[in-house]
């Protein structure tokens, strides 16, 4: 057992503590990761302040970046040095749903309460969502990873192992936007942002995005949106929908989890539209719509976790528009801390006004 750092949530809505934690070396089909930049996702900061229960004590972090420093029995597809992107995406790749296109829903059953991580006194260490990167290491399935090319900062490399790839691809993959739809983004933070990229991407007409703040509305035309609407206003919709041209939108992309946002969502929708469900609510929280109108128009609901993507197929991808200057990314950097600074940098996430915080490990 090795030792490392990481930030310890020991109670939900406390601060996270900096200890020192063991770590177990790579089992079958494992690699160990020893991480250059982990970013801040508000889903870390919904698990530690308990809105979806879970076990404590726990190391959250999913959104991470890294070199391979170690493998385990049964693994070909990488080596020691390969610089690699950490995903929370856990499948075993023969499953039905696995084998039907989506591993973001693997139906095999796994433990996450018996993963790699001890306290110092080898207590249970819960490696939340399968991941556990706000530590200087992880021990992951090898499916969770996929390999990028060494000049790829791992600062900007973190951030498409979640936020991007749920943002772009909610707007690709689960939406299926279409040249020429419009679209409304509800929310311009981090995932929004994306969703707004994607959106462009797929070669929307109007992007119309909604958020609280005139500064991350002027953000999100930056990104692609080409309307902002306020929705502090009485009605946002009537606004959004004079921006359509008088109609709904054909596609809206919920990345928020407020309660109000998916409330009103199915107003912003015209004749046959679809709005998909990308940001998380916490658990026992409802929203209300009336169905007869979405049955009459033809509308639908849908759900989208990780923007529905294979990573091995879609995170080359999103790479090459990195690449090539077609998406943007090291825009989404609000700030870089280290480890020590973790609840600033919570903190300053929580304020609504950072797109993505990073912590660096070489800091």
């Amino acid at each position: 057992m090795q030792t490392i750092k990481a930030a310890v949530c020991h109670s939900f809505g406390a601060p996270l503590q900096i200890e020192t934690i063991q770590i177990a070396p790579p089992g079958q089909g494992e690699v160990e990761v020893t991480l250059d930049a982990v970013a801040i996702c508000h889903s870390d900061i919904s698990f530690a302040e308990g809105a979806w229960g879970g076990h404590l004590p726990a190391v959250y972090g999913h959104e991470a970046a890294g070199r391979v420093s170690a493998i385990g029995p049964g693994v070909s597809d990488f080596v020691e040095g390969d610089d690699v992107i950490v995903t929370l995406i856990r499948a075993c790749g023969s499953c039905p749903t696995c084998a039907a296109g989506q591993p973001v829903n693997c139906s095999t059953p796994h433990d996450g309460t018996k993963g790699p991580l001890t306290t110092a006194d080898n207590m249970p260490l819960l490696q939340a969502m399968d991941c556990g990167a706000f530590a200087e290491k992880v021990v992951v399935s090898a499916r969770q990873i996929v390999k990028i090319a060494p000049e790829i900062p791992k600062d900007v490399a973190a951030l498409i192992s979640c936020g991007v790839i749920t943002g772009v691809g909610g707007a690709v993959n689960a939406a299926r936007l279409r040249p020429g739809e419009d679209v409304v983004v509800i929310g311009a933070g981090g995932v929004g942002l994306n969703a707004i990229q994607g959106a462009r991407i797929a070669g929307a007409r109007r992007i119309v995005a909604v958020d609280m703040s005139e500064e991350k509305l002027a953000i999100a035309r930056d990104f692609g949106a080409t309307h902002g609407v306020l929705a502090t206003e009485a009605k946002p919709w009537r606004a959004a929908v004079k921006a359509l041209g008088g109609k709904g939108a054909e596609v809206v992309l919920i990345t928020v989890g407020a309660i109000p946002a998916y409330d009103q969502a199915p107003r912003y929708l015209g004749v046959g539209g679809r709005a998909v469900m990308i940001g998380m609510p916490h658990s026992g929280q409802t929203a209300r719509y009336e169905p007869v109108v979405m049955a009459a128009l033809g509308q639908g609901l849908q759900g989208s976790k990780m923007g529905d993507v294979v990573i091995q197929r879609d995170v080359p991808w999103i790479v090459d528009l990195y690449q090539q200057g077609r998406l943007k990314l090291d825009e989404l950097i609000s700030g870089r801390w280290s480890l020590e600074q973790i609840n600033d940098a919570i903190a300053d996430t929580k304020t609504g006004s950072a797109k993505r915080n990073v912590i660096l490990f070489n800091r």
